[in-house]
């Protein structure tokens, strides 16, 4: 029985150093797979004024007016993003691709923003808009 153990003593060492170090090396890549990503503290900016754009069909050639003509917007993101953020990259608009004949209404103010940046909010968030009487 003493042979047994004693018998390649430094082989059976150098394998259970080598299981150990195997063993703690994918123990720590599975804790760290399994840790919560912690986010960056955000940054928020608002951008005053931008003009609210219309989007519709090719086909309908109608002069929309939205009232107000422009909007507040903040948004938020990681301060790498948020450092080069210009006011042209945010883009309130509005759709009246499903619209009909319908004179005077109010729409939601859609916000497309770049990657990584989170819409907080718009102001007003709704907008008028006015179809031009038609043409005879």
């Amino acid at each position: 029985m003493k042979d047994l153990l004693v018998k390649d003593l430094p082989w059976k060492l150098f394998s259970l150093a080598l299981a150990l170090v195997l063993w703690l090396t994918v123990h720590r890549i599975y804790e760290e797979s399994q840790a919560p990503a912690v986010p960056l503290a955000a940054s928020t900016v608002t951008f005053e004024n931008l003009p609210v754009l219309i989007v519709s069909t090719a086909s309908d050639v109608r002069d929309f007016r939205v009232l107000p003509g422009t909007v507040s917007v903040t948004v938020s993101g990681p301060p790498d993003i948020m450092a080069g953020l210009q006011g042209n990259q945010v883009r309130p608009m509005v759709d009246m691709t499903e619209i009909g004949d319908v004179k005077d209404l109010n729409r939601r103010v859609d916000v497309s923003t770049p990657a990584g940046v989170t819409l907080i909010s718009v102001t007003p968030a709704k907008v008028g808009v006015v179809l031009p009487p038609p043409r005879r």
